[in-house]
């Protein structure tokens, strides 16, 4: 199975946090998982950090290449077309880096790891 993880399930893994359902912790460990993280993650976790909005996060934006790579995890870079579908996503959901991820999700049929209930309503598969 291929997972996308959203970018608070990224930071919750890295960090070791309980925060992470039981199913998700065992998806994610599961070696037979390819696990992926967007660069719109990468880019959401330096804006964030740089704003102080993400300061429990410092040691994850220095070097965030170096922490997907830390956890076998694959980076997923952001194409063009995944920019054009995410901007022609409806407005149900105004955040651009979860826009990214839901057009990820759903041309690369990924199953998505994330809290967000409202990722639902795009008809993208969730796990948490």
């Amino acid at each position: 199975m291929r997972l996308l993880l959203d970018t608070h399930a990224f930071i919750w893994w890295f960090a070791g946090s309980s925060q992470l359902s039981k199913s998700v912790r065992r998806a994610i460990a599961d070696e037979e998982n390819d696990v992926l993280i967007s660069a719109a993650s990468a880019w959401e976790i330096a804006t964030k950090h740089r704003l102080g909005k993400l300061p429990s996060a410092e040691m994850l934006a220095l070097d965030i290449s170096g922490a997907i790579a830390s956890q076998d995890f694959k980076e997923l870079p952001i194409t063009v077309e995944d920019a054009a579908r995410a901007g022609a996503l409806p407005g149900l959901h105004r955040d651009p880096f979860d826009g990214i991820l839901i057009a990820q999700t759903l041309s690369r049929n990924l199953l998505l790891i994330s809290i967000e209930p409202i990722f639902d309503r795009y008809g993208v598969r969730r796990l948490w």
